[in-house]
């Protein structure tokens, strides 16, 4: 008897129905046996996201019938086609603000980004090498990120300002080969234009071995009046007693405090982002020739922010030479970076 109930329950319902009300509800049942056909999971496509949609603003009842999936999926479905919409419509409408960059700046920037390891601001400070009067925000909307480069602390960085034609920096930085053995890399850096003014390798560093590096890099120097390293074990009483010795304040950073020695640093993070990281060292010359090349780019080549977006050793501005000259790259460090400059046209 319940058995009977039940299924004569619908067909009561069905009489007292609308005839536009049956006919959605078998159409909303048929495309849910036609998405099931032959599958056990469905699979559904944009048009029959498009079919729920619709039918959910034209039938109350959509949801009594709907079983493939959850009502509250039709309505993220409805509500994605309401901002596709608007935002199709919104590129329509004509924009407005700055006029794009010329199809020629925006392809150069393209070229640079593809052909090097650079963001926007060394992008930049090579377009105004090449006389292009651009804002490095124009250059940052043609690129998908821009590096963060975080700031130092106040007190310090007021220190290093105001001494920084008188500042180097010095310190060590390790390199695996492929041999799985360390080298161990020491550089002297001046903190007024960046100049790495000496360096060398070793695969086992002394405190003997660190005097006479000191010895090189300030043979007759006068112009830097403080000296600051960390305090690594290398770095004895006798490395102290001769930076002294030198007419040199030795100044030490706190321990744990590598932003003290920010310089060297960054000078470190530069040289592993625009080189180590690309390659496998094979030996102790291996690594000399590469971080020869490195650093004569780095002196001659490449902009720094703290410069200004000039070089170390300074490096002029170029305009193009004709009205169709052409804009040529030179490889430098095995092509991972490339030095532009304006040649006439042939």
């Amino acid at each position: 008897m319940l058995r009977l109930l039940a299924a004569l329950l619908p067909a009561l319902r069905s009489a007292f129905r609308s005839r536009r009300e049956l006919l959605l509800e078998n159409l909303a049942l048929r495309q849910q046996l036609a998405t099931l056909a032959g599958r056990q999971r469905p699979r559904l496509g944009s048009a029959d996201r498009i079919f729920w949609v619709a039918l959910r603003r034209l039938w109350a009842g959509w949801a009594n019938v709907l079983l493939i999936v959850k009502p509250q999926t039709v309505i993220q479905w409805h509500r994605a086609g309401f901002k596709a919409y608007w935002r199709w419509r919104s590129h329509k409408e004509k924009r407005s603000g700055r006029p794009p960059l010329a199809r020629e700046v925006r392809d150069l920037i393209r070229r640079m980004a593809t052909e090097n390891l650079w963001g926007a601001p060394r992008i930049h400070g090579e377009l105004l090498k090449l006389g292009f009067e651009i804002s490095e925000r124009s250059v940052s909307r043609y690129l998908r990120s821009v590096r963060w480069r975080p700031g130092s602390r106040q007190t310090w960085l007021t220190f290093l300002k105001n001494h920084r034609e008188a500042i180097a920096a010095m310190d060590f930085f390790t390199v695996p080969t492929a041999a799985f053995r360390l080298l161990y890399v020491m550089f002297v850096i001046r903190h007024a234009r960046r100049e790495v003014v000496h360096w060398n390798i070793t695969a086992a560093p002394t405190a003997s071995w660190v005097i006479q590096q000191l010895r090189e890099a300030f043979p007759f120097d006068a112009a830097s009046r403080y000296l600051i390293f960390d305090r690594d074990s290398i770095f004895c009483s006798d490395v102290v007693a001769v930076v002294r010795s030198m007419a040199l304040k030795p100044t030490r950073t706190s321990y744990r405090s590598p932003w003290q020695n920010g310089v060297a640093e960054r000078f470190v993070g530069t040289l592993r982002r625009e080189l180590l990281d690309h390659v496998i060292i094979l030996s102790e010359l291996h690594l000399h020739r590469l971080l020869s090349q490195f650093i004569d780019h780095y002196h001659h080549d490449r902009t720094h922010l703290g410069l200004d977006k000039d070089t170390p050793l300074g490096r002029q501005a170029e305009g193009p030479l004709t009205p169709i000259s052409y804009l040529v790259g030179f490889p430098r460090v095995g092509g991972l970076h490339r030095r532009y400059a304006w040649r006439p046209a042939a």
